[in-house]
């Protein structure tokens, strides 16, 4: 079962990412503020990937005027986007889909986080592209995802990335990941299970894989403001 329909997997959501995402709550509120550079106080904000409602609900506090679509696949992850934003689900609108189902109109920001890493290239290029056409000339997206360096020989793969004794630069940072998340609270088996299936099951780029495709959808001024162990976040204008 995808971990997104899991009724068990949603439940315990937002209990992962500040655990799992060194600075979590931190990069909510970077995002936030990169965003306000240049969303105006009434403006048009779109968040791809916005089940759970974490980010929704950071933007929605922080910015009360910003009109916001949360846009997600799952249909039980926009639920629990709806029940986590409580009396503030009234600043937002939820909309089950993809990119490609949100409102062709101009926005004038849009957030992308925890997201990508899930696409392969293709389709991440995809998303980029169809986030870039419902952008304003000018206006800010602020992406951030899983992002790794490539291993130096690139031939381990499965149990080797919780194998101390195999140190290629992908195998080392998921091992950082999992310390992090070790740290935080969740169980050692759990997180050297999670990285086994991060090195496995994501279509992983590199850092500079990540920002050459924000820059062929057309983004301009893509700066990294973001690094957190295994993770990058980004910031571009649309072109």
């Amino acid at each position: 079962m995808p971990p997104f329909s899991d009724p068990d997997a949603v439940a315990r959501y937002a209990e992962g990412p500040p655990r799992q995402v060194p600075g979590f709550h931190a990069l909510q509120t970077m995002a936030t503020l990169l965003l306000a550079e240049r969303v105006p106080a009434d403006g048009r904000v779109l968040v791809l990937g916005a089940g759970g409602g974490l980010e929704l609900k950071a933007f929605a506090r922080a910015q009360p005027g910003w009109r916001l679509l949360g846009v997600d696949p799952s249909a039980a992850m926009l639920k629990l986007a709806a029940d986590t934003l409580g009396p503030l689900v009234a600043h937002v609108e939820l909309l089950e889909g993809l990119i490609d189902d949100a409102p062709d109109i101009a926005f004038d920001g849009a957030s992308c986080l925890l997201t990508l890493h899930f696409l392969p290239p293709d389709q991440r290029l995809h998303t980029l592209r169809q986030l870039h056409r419902r952008l304003k000339p000018g206006a800010p997206l602020v992406v951030a995802h899983h992002s790794i360096a490539s291993d130096v020989d690139g031939s381990a793969g499965g149990d080797a990335y919780s194998d101390p004794t195999v140190d290629g630069s992908r195998q080392r940072w998921l091992r950082r990941y999992a310390a992090f998340a070790t740290a935080s609270g969740i169980p050692a088996v759990d997180a050297r299970r999670a990285i086994d299936a991060i090195a496995t099951r994501l279509p992983l780029l590199t850092p500079q894989q990540d920002q050459a495709l924000i820059e062929e959808a057309g983004f301009e001024q893509v700066e990294l403001f973001y690094a957190g162990f295994t993770f990058r976040g980004w910031v571009g204008l649309a072109g």
